[in-house]
């Protein structure tokens, strides 16, 4: 490879593939680039920081250490605007300055955005996306400032579902509207009226069915597609995010079907010299091939080691993503990996549901709360093509055991031989697991 790679961005993408290219190489040059002023930040741990569990600088990466630890040269409040292909240069704006620097490798992690409804009455003094630390901030600062006493939360996903629990704790009164009929889009409708039982449990108000159309009285009332109206001293945007795509797009890279960086199994994009990773690119299902754009912290990393390991002319493919994720919403843990029966319908897949309720270790051992697991299988071929697993204890790791049997290419049946740990305060003499094979 050449000895000049420059990154464009920062976070879970940039900051990774830089840090995995220093292991690998220490005489090649990294330059990064990011437009903010930090190089690298949670965004999971951003809904902890509002509810007051984590603190703000245990979410953000020191320029300064990150730069002196991998010896890259890091420039922040620097956005790139242009890549010059035929020159192998790109073009960055610093203040009211632009400049030029050239690259052997180009690696774009532009990220993604919020995305935000263009509706009409949008206070964005009152109404607030969450995806940036500057986003977060905002919303910090507004609590801290108003201390509203309620607040609608549009999108039933990973962040509406975060915000509601770490807002409620705030003492603020929260209603979720989603288009949805049901929350989490992610799992099931039977999975998720779990979900939702446990959320009007603990006083949220659900809206579903229903959408957002507008907004008046200063964005504090909400008018909603049924007709219907509420009020809400301050909204948060949680519908979905847009890939970061206007840098490779005006340089003519490919743009995917699902409007992310097309790229190839070692995540090149039309241009063999330029690579791209994370939130916005489009990638393989790792089951069916078909094209996903899956913006999880998994894949970014895996692919950060995929670009990295090529750069050192290592060809290690990217086999596809899975799509394994969990949150967590009040006392309840949510996890699902592969396809939901929603997804496998739409590909024209036919499958069957193994479903198995159980207690989370031993009964007898204090602690032991229910536990809903399932599992769908290819009708023919007997492998899981997706599981749902919901509960207060132990969801991780039956998760964890699934997304493994995925990968493994196991049966449903095979569950059964899977010879796993087993003390009262853990598990039970045969899992949940087992019994899903049993079941079967």
């Amino acid at each position: 490879m050449g000895n000049k790679v420059v990154i464009v961005g920062g976070v879970g993408g940039g900051a990774t593939v830089a840090a995995q290219i220093r292991r690998m190489n220490q005489e090649t040059e990294i330059i990064l680039f990011d437009k903010g002023k930090h190089i690298a930040f949670s965004n999971c741990g951003m809904p902890y920081y509002i509810g007051g569990v984590v603190e703000r600088d245990n979410l953000l990466k020191d320029a300064k250490d990150f730069a002196e630890k991998y010896n890259v040269n890091v420039h922040t409040n620097s956005e790139v605007i242009h890549i010059n292909r035929a020159k192998k240069e790109i073009t960055y704006q610093a203040g009211d300055h632009h400049y030029q620097e050239s690259y052997d490798t180009l690696i774009l992690s532009p990220g993604a955005h919020a995305s935000e409804p263009d509706l009409e009455g949008l206070n964005k003094e009152v109404t607030f996306p969450l995806h940036t630390i500057s986003e977060m901030d905002a919303i910090h600062n507004f609590i801290d400032k108003n201390k509203p006493k309620t607040c609608a939360i549009i999108g039933a996903g990973f962040v509406g579902l975060e915000m509601v629990e770490n807002l409620q704790t705030l003492g603020i009164d929260c209603t979720i509207i989603d288009r949805s009929k049901q929350v989490m889009k992610l799992v099931d409708l039977d999975m998720a009226q779990m979900i939702q039982e446990h959320l009007q449990a603990k006083g949220v108000r659900l809206v579903l069915d229903d959408g957002i159309k507008s907004f008046a009285n200063e964005g504090r009332t909400l008018q909603l597609s049924s007709g219907k109206s509420m009020q809400a001293d301050m909204t948060i945007l949680a519908v979905g995010i847009t890939p970061n795509t206007k840098l490779a797009s005006d340089a003519k890279l490919q743009i995917g079907d699902l409007g992310a960086i097309a790229v190839n199994e070692y995540m090149q994009t039309n241009d063999p010299a330029i690579f791209a990773l994370g939130d916005a690119v489009e990638t393989s299902d790792y089951m069916t091939s078909t094209t996903r754009h899956v913006a999880l912290a998994w894949p970014a990393h895996r692919q950060a080691f995929i670009i990295a390991s090529y750069l050192n002319e290592n060809k290690i493919p990217y086999q596809g993503t899975l799509g394994s994720a969990i949150f967590k919403v009040f006392d309840l843990s949510v996890a699902s990996t592969g396809h939901s029966a929603a997804a496998l319908d739409e590909l024209g897949i036919d499958y069957q549901e193994v479903k198995h309720e159980a207690l989370s270790h031993a009964g007898y051992y204090p602690g032991a709360e229910k536990i809903c697991i399932k599992v769908l299988v290819d009708k023919t071929k007997q492998t899981i093509l997706g599981a749902q697993v919901i509960g207060e204890n132990g969801v991780d790791k039956r998760l964890a055991v699934l997304a493994t049997a995925i990968k493994g290419g196991l049966t449903v049946t095979d569950l059964t031989e899977l010879e796993l740990a087993y003390s009262p305060p853990y598990s039970s003499p045969k899992d949940p697991i087992n019994i899903i094979g049993y079941k079967a």
